[in-house]
């Protein structure tokens, strides 16, 4: 993949260039060793699925409490919003190569105390551990991809980090399917995620801190020694100008921001409810009800197997791994709003194709002409469980590729530089507590409206979303942070021509 410089941006102050994602090979290192986070929030994510049916098996307790289950899948997203909302303070603190170890840290022991449990409720604190570092490593990994990257494919190398999740999620069912034979099972599924935590921790220890942030913090000397490494002489002459131009800009921040400074800035403000709301819609438009319930939905869809719906499920996370490298090749080629835009309405069709087909089942059951829903039958002839996991289908092929990788992407470049921390942390809070709204509520929503309402909502959600998109998402492809920061200050004060006149501006010599 390989991208040409856009006017105006900070590229074309040298000469036209163009910027291959394979060009690099170091910063390909820096991102793939980052997104090893990703894996591990998409894992587990992935996992637990599978062990609860053992973890069950092994304490009768959990067996008989539904609330003791619905904890320990949870307990994670709980974890996981507390170490987000924290880890932005960390981040801005302490640099994001620390806050990285100490993500992996936390994860690791989490793992070994949730593999270990002698109790549901040890298993319980394990899962609030390993979300925690899942938390801090969600805020940390795509601002130090960001924050690494040349701007021309910065949305493809910070999707790589989306790539990892869906990867994470894929590996987890196979995990679960390799681990069903094996006596310990669900220990081995939980505790298994600690090699990855621990090779990232050992890498991290040899990678270097964020250049950006170094800079910042006045370890100018370091920051230059990383940037050599990832920009050619001349290019490296303009980051350096553009660096010194956002030190300048930072040193009102010496201290550091909190969280009520983000509300007194009428363009942070802006970039935040941006950033903030495609966060939530991402969550809302039902990527996680797709991901934590697709055995369910195939079986409400009218397939009984359990292989059946593990395997149909499995198929789905491939096809998610396998969006999100479409949307890796797209997002720096079509753009980060455009993408949106088209990866939200395929999800608004998809959403009434899936409503469509339980609603035509409900009716075909309630007239006698399918079988039984509880029964898990399938209506006679006219394969209408087929036309439901189409839906499905059709919606992770459009998901993926847009509102996958974009509210990442999005977020990890809008802020300014003594912002990202916080507000990223903020933003990824909004993420992980709309995932636990949607995770905790989705089997209520459907019992109290039915699958085909259930759907639907969701196909009105996506609606909404895509307006939000379209009044208050711009376009960040190829631009540099400072030209982002800029484009804020035009929105929020009407003040030129906005996103056009980045784009058209001639560079001042």
């Amino acid at each position: 993949m390989t991208i040409e410089s856009a006017p105006g941006s900070s590229e074309s102050l040298g000469p036209k260039r163009s910027v291959s994602y394979f060009s690099n090979r170091y910063v390909l290192g820096l991102t793939i060793t980052a997104g090893i986070g990703g894996l591990l929030f998409g894992y587990d994510t992935g996992v637990i699925s599978g062990a609860l049916l053992y973890i069950k098996d092994d304490f009768e307790v959990v067996s008989q409490n539904s609330f003791l289950q619905e904890t320990i899948v949870s307990m994670a997203l709980v974890g996981a919003m507390i170490g987000a909302a924290g880890g932005g303070l960390i981040n801005d603190a302490y640099g994001r190569k620390r806050a990285t170890i100490l993500a992996d840290v936390v994860f690791t022991v989490g793992s070994l105390v949730m593999s270990a449990a002698p109790d549901p409720y040890v298993l319980i604190f394990g899962r609030f551990l390993v979300g925690l570092g899942i938390g801090v490593a969600s805020v940390t990994a795509p601002v130090y991809i960001a924050e690494v990257s040349p701007s021309e494919i910065r949305g493809g190398l910070v999707g790589t980090n989306v790539l990892m999740i869906t990867g994470g999620q894929f590996l987890s069912y196979l995990v679960n399917l390799a681990f069903t034979e094996v006596r310990g099972t669900w220990r081995w599924m939980l505790g298994v995620a600690a090699l990855p935590a621990i090779l990232q921790f050992l890498l991290m220890l040899l990678l270097p801190e964020s250049p950006r942030w170094l800079y910042m913090k006045n370890e100018k000397a370091k920051a230059i020694e990383v940037l050599a490494k990832i920009y050619d002489p001349v290019r490296l002459e303009e980051e350096k100008d553009l660096l010194s131009v956002a030190s300048v800009d930072h040193l009102e921040f010496e201290s550091s921001v909190s969280y009520s400074d983000v509300f007194k800035s009428k363009e942070i403000r802006l970039a935040f409810f941006t950033g903030a709301g495609l966060q939530l819609f991402q969550q809302f438009t039902g990527i996680n009800t797709v991901m934590y319930y697709s055995p369910t939905i195939v079986q409400m869809a009218g397939f009984s197997s359990n292989q059946l719906a593990l395997l149909l499920s499995l198929i789905v996370a491939a096809m998610n791994a396998a969006g999100t490298i479409v949307g890796i090749y797209l997002i720096d080629r079509c753009g980060r709003r455009r993408l949106a835009l088209t990866s939200l309405l395929g999800v608004i069709v998809s959403l009434f194709i899936l409503s469509g087909a339980f609603l035509l089942q409900s009716s075909g059951a309630s007239s006698g002409i399918c079988s039984s829903f509880t029964t898990q039958g399938s209506c006679g002839g006219t394969n209408l469980g087929w036309f439901a996991v189409l839906g499905l289908v059709l919606y992770i092929a459009f998901f993926s590729p847009g509102m996958g990788p974009v509210p990442w992407a999005v977020n990890s470049e809008i802020y300014p530089e003594a912002y990202r921390g916080v507000c990223g942390g903020m933003s990824a809070t909004v993420n992980w507590l709309s995932n636990l709204i949607v995770a905790q509520t989705f089997l209520s929503v459907v019992a109290l409206v039915g699958t085909a309402g259930t759907f639907l909502i969701l196909a009105g959600i996506a609606i909404v979303a895509f307006a939000f998109v379209i009044f208050f998402v711009p376009e960040t492809k190829g631009l540099s942070f400072e030209q982002v920061e800029r484009l804020w200050k035009d929105m929020a004060w009407g003040t030129g021509d906005s996103q056009q006149s980045l784009l058209s501006d001639e560079p001042n010599p």
